[in-house]
């Protein structure tokens, strides 16, 4: 059976640190992502891809705010354009590689619940790098929360709810099945009260990462590929201590995450989507950059990204009883064994004087 692979590609992949985000930029990075995505597919796998929107959502905002001519959009109708205009770049790029029509790119709504406490503390990360005095100028006159991203500058940051579930996955799971590249849950998703009538929009942006992860659980996918801009996750970063990882067991990856080794806003979803997908049933989670992707899930190749495998089972990670020690029997031989027999005791005086 062809196993599939969910591929979480961000937002930043798309429109990278330091450009604008101009079409031909745009055009020409979904190029190297759908090369990425074609070395995946030729080594036997079926792919879907979970795109981010981070810097597009952010840039449409601004846009919205730019002019009173037009009425503004809510930031869930605006995932939903970054869905259409990224799942168009990405399908278009793959059809170049692979032939028309085998890459389909589908409106994904995902359900939220209202009362997540995520609504109240924003962390997502839209839009430009700004300088703080600038950010802060923004913060006050446009009511936005604004905080520190990666040590690269100030962004707007809104608020990130968990997915519960998606609302077309049937379709989708239909279209893996036909032999499709689905490219589903661009931008997280379009954010929606699953408990709502008619479920109703929910102002928020959703991570990519976790609705990747949810995509590939709903989905019994086998693999996980959580793609950034780096090669190898790693401990200490920026420290003089700093290290990368290679191949690590998941109670290793939860345990650098409870040390507080991942940021929220940064590397902290990757790990919690890759920990989630591996608990309910996932056989492999991936971190790595897009040139690594193919290698380092096939293992082939001098260089390779950070691999997340599950855990053993209690039972593989230590012998049976039985095999650490032997039994009682084995350790000595029984009572009946140790008494000699009659031509092995000791002669009696009568026996010896006869």
């Amino acid at each position: 059976m062809t196993k599939t692979a969910v591929v979480a590609l961000g937002g930043n992949a798309l429109t990278r640190v330091g450009q604008s985000g101009t079409c031909d930029e745009m055009l020409a990075n979904a190029a190297a992502m759908a090369s990425a995505v074609h070395a995946v597919i030729e080594a036997g796998w079926r792919v879907v891809i979970v795109h981010g929107n981070g810097p597009q959502v952010g840039n449409l905002a601004l846009q919205q705010e730019g002019t009173a001519m037009v009425p503004a959009q809510p930031l869930p109708l605006l995932s939903a354009m970054t869905q259409g205009l990224l799942g168009s770049l990405l399908a278009r790029a793959i059809n170049l590689l692979r032939g028309p029509g085998t890459a389909v790119a589908i409106i994904t709504h995902v359900t939220v619940d209202p009362a997540d406490p995520a609504f109240g503390a924003p962390s997502k990360p839209i839009g430009p790098f700004f300088e703080p005095a600038e950010a802060r100028q923004l913060a006050q006159a446009r009511g936005w929360v604004v905080q520190p991203d990666s040590g690269r500058g100030y962004r707007r940051v809104v608020a990130s709810p968990e997915p519960v579930g998606v609302i077309e996955i049937d379709a989708l799971r239909a279209l893996v099945d036909a032999g499709h590249l689905v490219i589903a849950g661009g931008g997280g998703g379009i954010p929606v009260h699953g408990t709502a009538p008619q479920g109703g929009l929910a102002d928020a942006v959703i991570d990519k990462d976790r609705a990747a992860g949810l995509i590939a659980r709903l989905l019994g996918a086998q693999a996980l590929l959580l793609v950034t801009a780096v090669d190898r996750v790693m401990l200490d970063y920026g420290q003089p201590t700093q290290s990368e990882l290679g191949t690590i067991t998941a109670t290793e990856a939860a345990r650098h995450l409870a040390e507080g080794q991942f940021p929220p806003g940064s590397m902290g979803p990757k790990i919690e989507a890759a920990l989630r997908f591996l608990s309910d049933g996932g056989e492999l989670a991936l971190i790595t950059s897009p040139d690594l992707l193919a290698a380092t899930l096939t293992g082939a190749g001098a260089r390779s990204g950070t691999r997340i495998e599950r855990s053993p089972a209690p039972a593989e990670r230590s012998p049976a009883p039985a095999e650490r020690s032997p039994a009682p029997a084995e350790r000595s031989p029984a009572p009946a064994e140790r008494r000699p027999g009659p031509a092995e005791r000791r002669p009696t005086p009568a026996e010896r004087s006869r």
